[in-house]
């Protein structure tokens, strides 16, 4: 069992939190992506809490808040880590692979739910990895698909 209680919402572009755009913008003026916003496909707002295992409840955080835009061509991450600064990711979508992390070898030793994205990320000279936490419900499942599918029609 995982160490966290992980939902994901749907959302309309339009209801993402103002400073979660504000922040996002900041974040494609800097890298100048231009419009990357463009063509939203889906968003989703996934809230991981920890739990409470024993004495100790371990490393991580507490609580993240991750909002992800998934558009025609790229994939931006807003991670809000126990209430403190947000920190943006983005990679296209062509530099990019998924993979379901129920369905990966580190699930027997780790328990739970989200995709790996492995591949070049825009503020990084190298490649790298990261885990993406979906709650393991109708929405989560649903970008899940929806984020395989744009990865695959983006490498076309």
């Amino acid at each position: 069992m995982s160490d966290y209680n992980r939902a994901t919402k749907e959302i309309d572009f339009g209801e993402i939190p103002v400073n979660v755009i504000k922040s996002v913008q900041t974040y494609i003026e800097k890298h100048n992506l231009g419009n990357i916003l463009a063509n939203p496909v889906m968003c989703t707002v996934s809230t991981s809490e920890k739990l409470k295992k024993g004495l100790f409840s371990g490393a991580g955080p507490k609580l993240l808040v991750q909002t992800a835009i998934l558009t025609d061509r790229w994939l931006i991450l807003a991670d809000n880590v126990d209430q403190n600064a947000l920190y943006i990711k983005s990679m296209q979508l062509r530099d990019i692979t998924v993979e379901d992390y129920e369905k990966s070898s580190f699930y027997k030793m780790i328990p739970d739910t989200g995709m790996n994205v492995n591949g070049r990320f825009t503020d990084a000279s190298e490649l790298g990895s990261i885990f993406l936490p979906l709650g393991k419900d109708a929405t989560g499942e649903k970008f899940k698909s929806a984020l395989v599918e744009a990865v695959q029609k983006a490498k076309v």
